[in-house]
């Protein structure tokens, strides 16, 4: 019951901060861990740094444009068991915003390798 309530008060945390701006991710053990074992570690780790501030940049000046309900999710699943990136965070949100604006037909599950003008 008491993990319970932890996940719960996690989840709860999680949403509010996610609501209230681009929340703070420490990108430093992602990065480290990409620029391990490189011959260039300085350089793919600033890299790496670079690449992250420009996708929270990117984040911050369209942070409201996106769901609370996506922010909050998204949020969740990219800093679960890691401490997530800014770039996981844009990508989630964005193929969110993205799925929302595919046609809704009937779609092609299950017509397997009909051709398409049997559909």
């Amino acid at each position: 019951m008491k993990s319970l309530l932890t996940v719960l008060l996690f989840i709860a945390s999680a949403t509010v901060a996610a609501a209230q701006g681009v929340p703070k991710i420490d990108i430093g053990p992602s990065c480290r861990a990409a620029a391990k074992g490189s011959t260039g570690i300085n350089q793919d780790y600033d890299s790496c740094r670079k690449s992250e501030e420009a996708a929270r940049d990117i984040l911050v000046q369209n942070w409201n444009s996106y769901l609370v309900a996506d922010r909050g999710s998204c949020f969740r699943l990219t800093t679960t068991g890691t401490p997530g990136t800014y770039t996981e965070l844009l990508t989630c949100l964005e193929m969110k915003r993205d799925a929302r604006k595919l046609p809704n037909d009937a779609g092609t599950v299950g017509l397997g390798m009909q051709p398409y003008n049997n559909r």
